[in-house]
């Protein structure tokens, strides 16, 4: 790994302790770390969003929707459970490589393994199986990866980098489908191409990052915990010792519940709601996304610009989340599809910007910084949860208001303004 003695040129800075005032994450260390995310995404969003639906299809068509909504729903519930499991071994590893670099490195090769099995699986089970590990491996990648966030980024700097990690989702599935459009739909390489980036990316990633490993940080709060009852109880952190990360939860996981009722609803709202043909809703969804997509990644970089230089994140995350509302109820009460892309526009303003803010408020209320990847994994679970919670209450709403969509949209409008909220009792950030 190369050294150096200027702390900005390594990414040194701050260490795992990182504070207002100390030196600044290297622009090396930030664009590695930001392309990194962006290849495990591109790994993993490939296969959710086109190519293992196509190795479903092909392997048993009369029950791929069934098949395949049972493989993602599985490897959810995996990956939920995994994030916070792998955060908090990352967080007490004493290996002499660090505690960040041996689980990037090793998620991504035995997620590779995961993706092979996929590919070469002749059954249903196989590709179920194949996907759990892909899941479990991928997600202990993306628990160090959530790390070096708090890990290595000053304050003062989060808000930029939390925008740019922002942008990544997105930048992900649009790559996903334009490799599976050039290597072929039925192609082993629309697994393996995505695998190659992630590889690269984190690979890149792992050999620069300054990592320690657990206990060796002179600035650490508490010597690394070994007792298993106690590792145990450390998944549970409580709001009211804690009740700003709980806050912060709480806003994202209603927030995201809002945002998860349009991904829910989108196509059966094209069809049953302004009567768009079924061959034509593909071509209208496509659309609807390359908007969404300049949006988000516009709005992100912009807002986490915009929340270092002002030197807040509340006021930011109230206007995201109020605006995402505003998006919502556009679309709920369109009767075009050119109402409808402009309220997925506005929509996916509040969401670039909520994404691009939310990851550096709760970056700098963590419970404790030693247990950063723990923390940072029980935070993604208040946007998992959503992506369950959602498609089973929605019909509720759409029940209550008699068949009509627009109910649907006003209540995630109402959960979007309850997640504005909610971050305001919020007390270590502005």
């Amino acid at each position: 790994m190369p050294q150096s003695h200027d702390p900005a040129d390594t990414g040194l800075a701050g260490a795992a302790h990182p504070s207002p005032g100390t030196a600044r994450a290297s622009t090396r260390l930030v664009a590695l770390y930001v392309l990194a995310q962006f290849g495990l995404w591109t790994a993993l969003l490939t296969p959710v969003t086109v190519s293992l639906a196509l190795k479903v299809a092909g392997l048993d068509g009369a029950n791929k929707a069934t098949g395949l909504g049972l493989i993602l729903g599985v490897g959810a519930f995996i990956a939920m459970i995994c994030m916070p499991l792998w955060g908090a071994l990352s967080d007490r590893t004493t290996s002499r490589f660090g505690r960040r670099r041996p689980w990037l490195a090793a998620g991504v090769v035995v997620g590779g393994v995961g993706l092979v099995v996929v590919v070469l699986a002749p059954n249903m089970l196989v590709v179920g199986l194949g996907w759990c590990l892909c899941q479990a491996a991928f997600n202990a990648t993306q628990a160090a990866l959530n790390a070096i966030l708090p890990d290595y980024v000053p304050d003062e700097q989060r808000g930029r980098v939390s925008g740019l990690l922002g942008l990544t989702p997105i930048s992900a599935v649009l790559l996903g489908t334009l490799i599976v459009q050039v290597v072929g739909s039925s192609s082993a390489w629309t697994f393996l191409v995505p695998l190659a980036v992630a590889a690269v990316f984190v690979g890149l990633l792992v050999a620069v990052l300054p990592d320690r490993p657990a206990g060796t940080d002179p600035a650490a709060e508490a010597p690394v915990r070994s007792n298993p009852l106690e590792f145990v109880r450390g998944f549970w952190i409580s709001p009211r010792r804690h009740p700003d990360f709980a806050w912060a939860f709480l806003s994202r996981f209603l927030f995201f519940t809002g945002a998860a009722f349009l991904l829910t609803y989108q196509v059966y709202f094209l069809t049953d709601g302004l009567g768009v043909p079924t061959a034509e809703v593909a071509g209208r969804v496509f659309v609807s996304t390359l908007v969404s997509a300049a949006v988000t990644i516009t709005v992100s970089v912009l807002g986490g610009w915009l929340s270092d230089r002002i030197g807040r994140r509340k006021p930011l995350v109230l206007v995201a989340a109020m605006t995402g509302a505003v998006g919502l109820l556009t679309i709920g009460t369109s009767t075009t599809f050119t109402q409808f892309l402009i309220g997925s526009a506005v929509t996916s303003v509040g969401t670039g910007l909520y994404h691009a803010i939310d990851l550096a408020l709760v970056a700098s209320v963590l419970p404790n910084p030693d247990d950063a990847a723990k923390d940072m994994g029980t935070f993604q679970i208040a946007s998992s949860i959503p992506q369950s919670l959602a498609p089973t209450i929605a019909p509720v709403f759409l029940l209550l208001g008699n068949g009509e969509y627009v109910a649907v949209f006003v209540a995630a409008a109402v959960f979007a303004v309850l997640g504005a909220i909610a971050i305001q009792p919020v007390r270590g950030v502005r």
